[in-house]
């Protein structure tokens, strides 16, 4: 992890608060730092050991428009599918309601050095990335 970070303290703040909402049949809310037994049943069903929670939207914590964001966020999903990589639909919410959700994925099996380079590829501060302890953690990418 990193020691030192670019991004603004209060950035990682709202990070570190967001709910991480995870649609599909077995909807789960992941918050950093908090063990999901929902996520660690999930694992056992799709034989993998490890997830992230990712996004294309507003690069490098900058908002765009709705259109750009969905332009994003529809080539993530093209680039995951590509790559064979099994994900289905999010969004990042924080609680406060003051900023709209931003669409994401929960990408199943992917490592950590994956899960980074990926948050990179598309200019992301950060990424929430679990392990198999089902444990949400945020990871800086600045």
């Amino acid at each position: 992890m990193l020691t030192t970070s670019a991004i603004d303290p209060a950035t990682r703040q709202a990070f570190l608060e967001t709910h991480y909402l995870v649609h599909g049949d077995t909807p789960l809310i992941l918050q950093v730092g908090m063990a999901s037994p929902g996520l660690e049943t999930l694992y056992k069903t799709l034989h993998v050991g490890s997830c992230a929670f990712i996004t294309a939207c507003n690069p490098w914590s900058r908002p765009l428009d709705e259109a750009s964001s969905a332009k994003r966020q529809s080539t993530l999903a093209s680039g995951l599918q590509q790559r064979n990589l099994m994900f289905v639909e999010g969004l990042g919410r924080h609680p406060s309601g003051q900023w709209p959700g931003e669409p994401s994925f929960l990408v199943w099996g992917l490592s950590l050095a994956d899960a980074r380079a990926l948050g990179t590829e598309y200019e992301q501060n950060a990424i929430v990335w679990c392990g198999s302890d089902a444990v949400p953690q945020l990871i800086t990418l600045r």
